[in-house]
């Protein structure tokens, strides 16, 4: 393919190829002609070749610098230690928390002055599950929390004294979620921000004594070095040399011999700290380190209690024990061990392992490598000593061992795992095996019966549930990633997140206590909210207070409340529609609609529940798709009327002052307000045209009475004594201006539709806006829809074409009528 690029024209024949690298090879000069095709001059061919080299020599440091493993001494491991100290001593439950808070970062909290809250925030949990995935899983806002939650824990608690089973639906993207999660996991603890460190032993031979024994290393190395000193070597004793060369690579691998020492890694990648005997540690780290914020943690926290208690494997233990009767002093001990990152690799099981169902087990679970131990028995001089041997455990001891679903194989597995998660060993012949690693499992709910019978079991499995998606906003992600984001480009607003609803409403239970508990009768919210509350919970379950909650409701909205209700969610997600389901729907329901001109709107979704695939009504719970439509008109309603509302700010501002400074006074006096400088006449008029925009216009005169000693009382108790004078507060910025203010807005734009609803003409001007014939209409309509279809694009994302349909909608509907009682 290379030649290819150096000449034009057809298709070239295999011997021509072969002519143009020929002419790459010795760079002739000139043209090669043949056939119509030829070579490049000289020039050309010299200036390619070196292009080539470049770009290999650039790939060749690229793939060094990510592939080489730095390996440090354990004096400069030491150095690296006390440089940082939370980054180098943390174990594998320690790292899966930094690897999770780097790609998922701090939750945001909506409303982080909330005293009721339950820190129920939204995590972005893209970086994570998302980014870079060639199947991307989207965890809602309730399985974010709960997951952040567990290893918050799991990075606090007795971690290797459990095994984590995400269960969860057929469907709900558990293996998906599982794949991504090592994938950035083994990403992450690959990089330099992310390293865990291993144990390497580095013997040195001749410290050991070995160069006596093998005089044909010594050998075979100057003849490799120096090969024109050696021409005086006869034919036979080269041969004789082969030979007993042959024979000694084959017992003894070059990848394990240098000049000056043996590499033997730790098949259990034990933590360097633990080749401190341990009841040395304590008084080590106390000399290691200076009195900061790190030792205290050290010293005192449970994460890290492995630091003082584990042990090294065997295979460490005896080594150390070997080299110290060998050498006499532990610091010739110390000098034989070096440290380098922990290599995670999942396809070749170092650090990560995960087992299918169908994964047969090992025939020989004991591993060994022979030629390994034949040299470490020479070097000591004694077989006994060292033992290397070690089992599959070993290879994800301090890594992540992990079953996708609880089936065939991987019951045995996880039978298996009983006696290591609770004492944390594992026997291999005669030897004691630590294994401390992270256990994840994957389960189905159907599956718990093949672990019934592993009562003692039970409390070792801590259970994380993944359900079906119970947050709308990521369930439109999921569509938006299946079938593009430009299909919000075909819904009118708030349509595509109501098929949402529509289908987490048969994920919900019909029946909430928490809800029900907190609101009473859900019949006072009947023109917003179904009788079952979900269309509450969902926004709940977003994260998202409604604003069409009462003010006494939202008062009992307490923390306690709030906990139940996001606990009902553990319950919830295991049956209703799946993920497959849903996108299969979406796929029917966007394919019949997405034709002509029209945006998809909430007619559409409502007739294909009920006509199309009246079917799948059956699942969706009586009286839903009434209330999503209630709740959708009174939206809209808002939206529009929000978008059709302006005011002079300047003279609502002046009216609430002079409300203010009024109520102090008896009716007849005239005075000047302190606040704005005008002189005012105070009478009953006075006071009811202001609070006809307060308290509206039907309100009785008791009530008025009572709205006019309750604000002369709270701006003589506290707007004036507290923040006026106290606080040196202008009256603009005291709690009572801005709690007057908003009921004068709201009453302001509850109104505003009033003086159009009965004008044909604004209704046609809307129709025709964004055509030749709204120029004939006169300037003041005109300038009321540009007003009203601009805001709507603005402020509520609608296209212009979105916003004259959901015009037409709202006054086609009467929808201010509709909602003019509440």
């Amino acid at each position: 393919m290379a030649a290819r690029a150096l000449y034009h024209g057809k298709t070239q024949t295999h011997e021509e190829e072969n002519l143009v690298f020929e002419c790459l090879k010795w760079k002739k000069p000139g043209f090669f002609k043949k056939s119509g095709f030829y070579c490049h001059s000289s020039t050309s061919l010299l200036s390619i070749m070196d292009n080539i080299q470049s770009a290999l020599q650039h790939l060749e440091r690229s793939l060094s610098e990510r592939e080489q493993q730095t390996v440090l001494s354990f004096e400069e491991f030491l150095r690296l230690l006390v440089a940082k100290p939370d980054k180098v001593i943390r174990n594998v439950f320690q790292l899966f928390y930094d690897m999770m808070t780097t790609y998922i970062g701090e939750g945001e909290d909506e409303y982080p002055d909330d005293p009721e809250s339950i820190h129920f925030v939204h995590y972005d949990c893209d970086r994570l599950f998302v980014e870079g995935s060639d199947h991307p899983f989207f965890a809602d806002r309730v399985f974010a929390n709960r997951l952040i939650k567990h290893v918050e824990a799991l990075k606090r608690g007795a971690q290797q004294n459990k095994i984590y089973i995400f269960e969860g639906p057929p469907g709900c993207g558990k293996s998906t979620f599982l794949n991504n999660l090592l994938r950035k996991f083994e990403e992450y603890a690959n990089t330099e921000e992310g390293s865990c460190f291993e144990t390497v032993w580095r013997l040195n031979r001749r410290h050991l004594g070995e160069h006596e024994s093998i005089p044909l290393f010594e050998k075979l190395t100057q003849l490799l070095e120096n090969p024109t000193e050696n021409e005086e070597l006869e034919e036979n004793d080269i041969s004789h040399i082969s030979d007993e060369a042959a024979e000694f690579f084959e017992n003894h691998p070059p990848s394990l011999i240098t000049e000056d020492y043996i590499e033997i890694p730790c098949p259990s990648h034990d933590h360097p700290i633990l080749m401190i005997p341990k009841q040395y540690r304590r008084s080590f780290f106390d000399d290691l380190f200076m009195n900061d914020e790190f030792k205290w943690k050290l010293f005192t926290e449970k994460e890290y209690d492995w630091v003082f208690k584990s042990q090294p494997c065997t295979i460490c233990s005896s080594l150390y024990q070997a080299l110290l009767q060998k050498l006499g002093t532990p610091l010739e001990v110390f000098r034989m061990i070096y440290v380098r990152p922990y290599p995670f690799n999942r396809r070749l099981g170092e650090g990560i392992s995960v087992f299918n169902p169908g994964d047969k087990p090992m025939q020989q679970n004991i591993l060994r490598n022979p030629m390994l131990q034949k040299r470490i028995n020479t070097l000591l001089k004694d077989s006994n000593q060292v033992k290397y041997l070690f089992s599959e455990y070993a290879k994800t001891n301090n890594g992540i061992y992990a079953l996708m679903d609880i089936k065939t194989h991987n019951i045995d597995r996880l039978i298996e795992l009983h006696n290591i998660i609770s004492e944390g060993v594992h026997k291999v012949e005669e030897v004691e095996e630590n294994v401390n690693s992270l256990f994840i499992a994957l389960m189905n709910p159907e599956d718990k019966k093949n672990i019934q019978n592993l009562q003692s079991f039970s409390d070792r499995i801590e259970y994380i549930d993944i359900p079906y998606i119970l947050d709308l906003n990521t369930e439109v992600e999921v569509y938006r990633n299946i079938f593009g984001r430009h299909i919000d480009e075909n819904f009118i607003p708030r349509v595509l997140h109501n098929f949402a609803r529509t289908i987490i409403s048969t994920r919900l239970k019909t029946k909430s206590e928490a809800m029900l508990e907190w609101i009473g009768d859900p019949k006072k919210y009947q023109m917003y909210c179904d009788e079952n509350l979900q269309l509450l919970k969902m926004e709940l379950y977003t994260g998202y207070i409604p604003r069409w909650l009462t003010q006494d409701d939202v008062k009992r909205f307490t923390a306690q409340r709030r906990q139940k209700i996001i606990t009902d969610s553990e319950t919830e997600g295991d049956f209703g529609f799946s993920g497959r389901d849903s996108i299969k729907i979406f796929n029917e329901f966007y394919s019949t609609y997405n034709k002509g001109d029209r945006l998809i709107n909430m007619t559409m979704l409502y007739n294909f529940f009920t006509k199309v695939r009246p079917d799948l009504n059956k699942s969706i719970p009586t009286g839903f798709l009434d209330a999503l439509i209630h709740l959708y008109d009174y939206t809209v309603l808002q939206e529009v009327k929000e978008s059709l509302y302006y005011y002079n700010e300047e003279q609502i501002s002046r009216e609430i002052q002079h409300y203010i400074f009024a109520v102090n006074f008896e009716h007849g006096a005239v005075q000047t307000c302190k606040f704005t400088g005008e002189r005012l006449e105070i009478t009953e008029d006075f006071l009811s045209n202001i609070e006809n925009h307060l308290i509206g216009a039907t309100v009785d005169q008791n009530k008025r009475l009572t709205f006019r000693k309750d604000t002369q009382k709270e701006y003589t108790s506290k707007t004036l004594t507290q923040e006026i004078m106290l606080e040196g507060k202008a009256i603009t910025e005291t709690k009572l201006y801005d709690t007057l203010h908003d009921r004068y807005v709201y009453n302001l734009k509850e109104k505003v539709l009033d003086p159009f609803i009965e004008n044909e003409n604004f209704r046609r001007a809307i129709k025709d806006y964004d055509t030749e014939d709204f120029k004939t209409y006169g300037k003041r309509i005109m300038d009321d829809v540009t007003f009203l279809i601009n805001n709507l694009c603005t402020k509520y994302r609608y296209t212009k074409q979105g916003a004259k349909e959901v015009c037409m909608y709202v006054i086609d509907r009467n929808l201010s009528q509709k909602f003019a009682v509440h």
